[in-house]
């Protein structure tokens, strides 16, 4: 598609609506507030993405490389046949056609960084003049392509502080929670594109993933190489297609050919309750316990309906000593057993596992991990398979995501602008000025108005000017920022 397409309507003729003389349009794109509890902070990711494959390549192929003229009257016919006949002229285009770049530049944070609410992610200003307008022309293309990555990056970082810290109270296995939060996502989520974007952003915190184009998105966007580092991995898996025509009345022998003739070593995940998940763990695993325990490698049983913390930890609602009321992590260490961590903790054996991605979201999984903490069981007994309920249902007011001006100039002239509506609760207020962030005590902070030479300080530093990628990062710099 012709990238001039990817804006709304109403940005096509803000061109003419600016004063008469305007050469600056300098704007930034700040989250403003979280409505998830507990989390101030947003992770930076996606801005790399943003400026290879669009600002760069779908520019590039699909409007400066093509000709002018055709490219010019693709646009102005859908400007025509929807806001009226020359509604909006289409010289400016031209000229940016005749230019051969975009000609702005791009100060961003680096990627991987945990950024407060109401300090800057990025800044963008025009570098020409003339083309003053392509700022907040981009707003629309920007915001729509970031909110998204750095949305999930933030909500992943949530699970993994949950999952560390309880792993720290209560597991002698700290590197288990690499793969303790795996992305479930991608069948639910709004798309293929949406799924590996947000499945990169849940690579950032973890390794466990199912969502394929995650990791290329990786390799293409971050320089990532799956030759030389984990980037993200999986198990083999059933699915209940897989156990259903096994059939009922031999449900047991389908458990025994996935676990000893498909897969008789390694880490296999079977999918539990297709029929009766209380019976597979009371009748069918202690039959089969003595094989599991001599096999080289895991079994991974996997409920995937009903209450996610009642299934895991017990009902109780459930009458007293009834295996609704132990829950499935009780019963598995009933007839596996374990070992007692350095902790005091409980810990399953190593040929048999938990994983749970049914509905799993934020409140369940510190629900669940201090439940299993309560009980005496270590949190790393179970692996949590976190899906499109997670990932999906945010907006870009999750977090408040907005690109506003604060600064331009007309005709020589410097003017600080801000907005701060009286009908808003305080959230839409902006900053005013040339903004500057940089770190205060560890944490990163905005001052706005500053001087145009100290705008050049700080932490947002150029990442693409006129076309061109000016700093890049890798996959592994960003994960190395994130974790510190």
């Amino acid at each position: 598609m012709n990238p001039l397409m990817y804006s709304d309507f109403y940005k096509t003729d803000h061109r003419r609506q600016y004063p008469d003389g305007t050469e600056v349009v300098y704007s930034n794109w700040t989250p403003r507030g979280s409505r998830i509890p507990g989390i101030d902070k947003v992770v930076v990711f996606g801005i790399q993405y943003f400026i290879k494959e669009y600002l760069v390549e779908q520019f590039n192929a699909g409007f400066f490389d093509r000709d002018r003229a055709e490219v010019v009257s693709e646009y102005k016919r859908r400007l025509d046949t929807s806001l009226g006949q020359n509604a909006v002229p289409v010289e400016h285009i031209e000229a940016l056609h005749d230019l051969g770049y975009l000609p702005v530049e791009i100060k961003s944070l680096d990627e991987g960084t945990e950024c407060p609410m109401r300090v800057p992610i990025l800044t963008i200003k025009n570098t020409l003049p003339e083309f003053f307008w392509v700022t907040n022309f981009l707003e629309t293309l920007l915001s729509a392509v970031l909110w998204g990555p750095m949305t999930s990056a933030t909500i992943a970082k949530k699970y993994r502080g949950i999952l560390d810290r309880y792993a720290s109270e209560t597991s002698d296995m700290p590197d288990f929670v690499d793969w303790q939060g795996h992305d479930f996502s991608m069948r639910g989520m709004l798309g293929i594109d949406a799924a590996a974007i947000s499945g990169a952003a849940h690579l950032l915190s973890f390794t466990g993933t199912d969502t394929i184009p995650a990791i290329d998105f990786l390799e293409r966007y971050y320089f990532a190489d799956a030759d030389r580092e984990l980037i993200g991995g999986s198990v083999p898996a059933t699915e209940h297609s897989v156990m259903c025509l096994g059939g009922l009345e031999d449900e047991i022998g389908t458990f025994e050919d996935l676990i000893f003739e498909v897969y008789p070593k390694g880490i296999v995940s079977v999918v539990s309750d297709t029929w009766d998940f209380w019976k597979v763990l009371t009748e069918y695993l202690p039959k089969l316990k003595d094989r599991i325990l001599a096999r080289d490698g895991k079994v991974v049983i996997r409920p995937d309906s009903g209450d996610p913390t009642a299934i895991i930890c017990g009902d109780t609602t459930a009458p007293d000593g009834s295996v609704e009321s132990k829950g499935a992590v009780q019963l598995l260490w009933e007839v596996f057993g374990g070992t007692i961590n350095s902790k005091g903790y409980k810990q399953l054996d190593e040929h048999i596992g938990l994983i749970y991605g049914d509905a799993i979201t934020i409140d369940r999984c510190e629900e669940i991990c201090d439940s299993l903490k309560q009980q005496g069981f270590a949190s790393t007994n179970v692996v949590f398979g976190i899906g499109s309920f997670t990932y999906q249902y945010n907006t870009r007011d999750t977090f408040g995501f907005a690109m506003k001006a604060t600064y331009g100039e007309v005709n020589g002239e410097p003017r600080n602008i801000f907005k701060d509506p009286k009908t808003d609760n305080g959230l839409k207020k902006s900053a005013k000025g040339l903004l500057l962030v940089s770190k205060e005590e560890g944490e990163l902070v905005l001052r706005d108005e500053v001087a145009v030479a100290d705008e050049c300080k700080g932490e947002l530093r150029e990442v693409f000017k006129d076309g061109f990628i000016t700093r890049s990062t890798t996959l592994g710099e960003i994960r190395n920022v994130l974790k510190n």
